[in-house]
């Protein structure tokens, strides 16, 4: 049992405070990870602010990178000192999710009681199973994925969560193919990588859609072809005119149910529909059925870009190292543990790509 000091939460919507708490050492199966970096998802804020529930005390943070500083019985390939990543994706690698190809489905992933603890022996919960806005964690071995020396750990940390979910997004759930017109509703962390997926993909066009005009500016640096204010009248329409058609992939990367009530009708018949943002329990949007049966068009989830650590991260690392891939663009900040909730704050203004808490 070692103490490290992480950022609490003790009520939904309140202040992080910093806390002395016992940290396990890994079982079975678990690897303990320094942590080094950990970037600021506004998954992390809406679980701070109980928009999906659960347990409290908590330990927030999912965006991490760092390195082994131990391994628990079971654990071969991965040894203190290496550089990995740490995600939320927590995969049993048996069940039929996991066989066919899909570990963020997982039916059965491994949990048990949480490594993290108060002195006098009160549960800390692990939030997002990764409780990283704390000095170290300790995961599941499904969760770690490798990285080659020489990637900055700030940057690194941003392959956990909302590179691989954007990317992924486009990639891997929309399938967006050479020639295809991509829409990308939200131009923030998440939406910039759905962008950078779409035009690696080959799209023809990529339109992006936000309310801020600088985001729009950033979109075009990051691949963007077009960009179409979302508060101008009809945007679906200057898409349409835009590309001649209508989209074959429109990927809403945002949280907000006014992107959703307008993002089928960016599509033409046949496009897809991938909810990639998510938003608070209970929150409701409505389509059209006659108009989806009738025009052939489908409308998919993408949870953490149906990313498979093994296959993924080994691509992404190699684009980046070509330069084929803005990593490092993303970084809008970098934060002591102290500052994280100045740097939650900042967060909340919609204007940072990526805050990174720097251990």
């Amino acid at each position: 049992m070692r103490t490290v000091k992480a950022a609490i939460c003790e009520a939904f919507g309140a202040p992080l405070r910093l806390e002395e708490l016992s940290l396990r050492a890994p079982g079975p199966g678990e690897v303990e990870v320094k942590v080094e970096a950990c970037a600021i998802c506004h998954s992390d804020i809406t679980y701070i602010d109980g928009g999906w529930g659960g347990d409290l005390p908590a330990v927030f943070g999912h965006e991490a990178a760092g390195r082994v500083t131990a391994t628990g019985p079971g654990v071969t390939r991965l040894a203190p000192g290496d550089a990995v990543l740490v995600t939320l994706i927590r995969a049993c690698g048996h069940c039929a999710p996991c066989a066919s190809g899909h570990p963020t489905r997982c039916a059965s992933p491994a949990r048990g009681p949480s490594p993290l603890s108060r002195a006098d022996g009160t549960p800390v919960a692990q939030g997002l199973d990764c409780a990283a806005f704390a000095e170290r964690v300790v995961v599941d071995k499904s969760q770690i994925a490798p990285l080659p020396e020489g990637i900055p750990m700030e940057t690194a940390a941003l392959l956990s969560c909302g590179v691989i979910t954007g990317l992924g997004a486009a990639v891997n759930t929309a399938c967006i193919r050479p020639g295809e017109i991509a829409v990308v509703i939200g131009a923030g962390g998440v939406g910039l990588n759905a962008i950078q997926g779409a035009r690696l993909a080959g799209a023809a066009r990529v339109i992006a859609v936000d309310t801020n005009p600088a985001k729009l500016d950033a979109a075009r640096d990051f691949g963007a072809t077009d960009g179409i204010l979302a508060t101008d009248p009809k945007p679906w329409s200057a898409a349409r005119k835009i590309a001649g058609r209508g989209a074959d992939a429109v990927l809403v990367t945002v949280g907000a149910i006014p992107a959703y009530d307008s993002a089928a009708r960016y599509l033409a018949p046949g496009g897809r529909l991938v909810a990639v943002g998510m938003p608070h329990s209970g929150a409701k949007s409505a389509w059209e059925p006659v108009i989806v049966a009738a025009t052939g068009q489908s409308i998919t989830g993408s949870f953490m870009g149906d990313t498979v650590l093994a296959r993924d991260i080994p691509w992404i690392v190699d684009l980046y190292r070509q330069g084929r891939l803005k990593l490092d663009e993303l970084i809008s900040g970098r934060w002591r543990l102290d500052q994280i909730n100045e740097a939650i704050a900042d967060t909340r203004t919609g204007a940072a790509r990526r805050n990174v808490l720097i251990f």
